[in-house]
């Protein structure tokens, strides 16, 4: 692993913590912990998915889970990390729907932690904020940065939902990937990066709320 995906890592997990101190209305004992193991176990599932759609036994080649600068699958972190957050609270939907703006921010963290590793940079533009690497004249987007910026609105959009039932998880998740959406074209990607599965992160979080108002009619109490 790259060092500087540590500190990529640790300001997500910053921002991850700011998040818990300002949203913590419903939230579970020992809700940072609970949401950094739940991201751990995500980037874990989504590594070893990745290694298995390119062809890699993760039995055969123990060290390249450490090598994550071999892609991350997106769609099996964010089923890992949610489904092993659940766990941890054992299946209490609530606090999912508590900690759903944290994540979020904690999110835009790991987006901002690009400028630890030097990889803001997307395709080339000629508008005035754009930057370009060392010994390059070409300007480019800092796509990174747009989508942790679009990451913390949706943190703050979030948390202003009601307390309803899979609303602000559903919400985050379909804003989430509405976010990552809007800015892949202009990401440097060879395959068209994975546009199809943040689509069905977008239609999933739109179902989300319609179902948890079949499970439960009632909102949550709304934070004061």
């Amino acid at each position: 692993m790259e060092f500087t995906l540590v500190w990529a890592a640790l300001t997500g997990v910053g921002f991850a913590w700011v998040g818990i101190r300002i949203w913590n209305h419903g939230l579970p004992d020992h809700a940072m912990d609970r949401l950094t193991g739940g991201a751990a176990a995500g980037l874990l599932i989504g590594r070893l998915a990745a290694m298995i759609s390119q062809g890699t036994n993760p039995l055969v080649h123990p060290g390249d889970i450490l090598l994550v600068r071999g892609g991350v699958h997106t769609a099996a972190a964010t089923a890992g990390a949610m489904g092993a957050y659940m766990w941890s609270v054992k299946g209490h939907v609530p606090f999912l729907d508590a900690v759903a703006p944290a994540a979020l921010l904690g999110l835009a963290g790991w987006h901002a932690g690009c400028l630890w590793r030097g990889a803001c940079l997307g395709t080339a533009t000629n508008l005035p904020w754009g930057w370009s690497v060392p010994a390059s004249s070409v300007d480019r987007h800092p796509v990174e940065l747009y989508a942790a910026a679009g990451l913390i609105v949706a943190a703050v959009v979030v948390s202003r939902a009601p307390m309803a039932t899979l609303l602000r998880s559903g919400s985050a998740l379909g804003l989430a990937s509405l976010v990552l959406l809007a800015t892949e074209p202009l990401r440097l990607t060879l395959a068209g990066g994975p546009a199809g599965w943040y689509i069905a992160g977008i239609a999933v979080g739109i179902a989300l709320p319609i179902t948890g108002r079949r499970l439960h009619t009632q909102p949550y109490p709304h934070p004061t």
